[in-house]
């Protein structure tokens, strides 16, 4: 079985809740370590970022016995890559050759979008970017994701431009 199956058919099947509690814990602990070792080196955090997958893991705390998790931290990174359409997860085996072209904007804004306030709050993004920058961000997200609605609610000036409230114009109770 492939480390992408092992890691889909561990991180999405609870078969025995207590397991499963501790594969995602484990997961989560290794992904903040390794996303503190690949932004706490930059710029110069190409080692962690390109070559064999067993070595890039190694290097960023998996082991043999982990390797789908590491899958699992590729899967979770793949939609802040400029690259992501070269990375195909299924296929990823010891010998894969792996290269990680990180959008570092993108990547801040999806740890925002996933509440992942462990990782969008660490330090180490301040070597990255800029503090106005991570605020830009942060407001684009708040807007991005701010509910919207198109009801007009009571005490609106109602749409027909009448001037009056919506209320005591057309949506008055006949």
């Amino acid at each position: 079985m492939s480390y992408y199956k092992t890691w889909i058919d561990r991180s999405e099947t609870v078969v025995n809740k207590q397991l499963y509690t501790e594969y995602i814990k484990k997961y989560y602990s290794m992904e903040e370590k390794a996303y503190k070792t690949i932004l706490g080196a930059y710029p110069d955090n190409k080692e962690y970022l390109e070559g064999n997958a067993k070595a890039m893991a190694s290097k960023l705390g998996f082991d043999s016995e982990t390797m789908d998790i590491y899958v699992g931290f590729l899967d979770g990174i793949k939609t802040s890559l400029k690259n992501a359409d070269s990375l195909d997860l299924e296929s990823i085996d010891d010998d894969s050759e792996v290269k990680l072209d990180i959008d570092y904007e993108k990547l801040f804004y999806n740890m925002l979008d996933a509440k992942a306030d462990w990782l969008y709050k660490m330090p180490e993004w301040k070597n990255i970017l800029e503090d106005d920058l991570m605020k830009q961000i942060t407001r684009d997200y708040r807007e991005a994701n701010m509910a919207h609605s198109d009801k007009v609610g009571r005490n609106d000036p109602c749409p027909c431009g009448s001037g009056k409230k919506y209320k005591n114009c057309c949506g008055k109770k006949n």
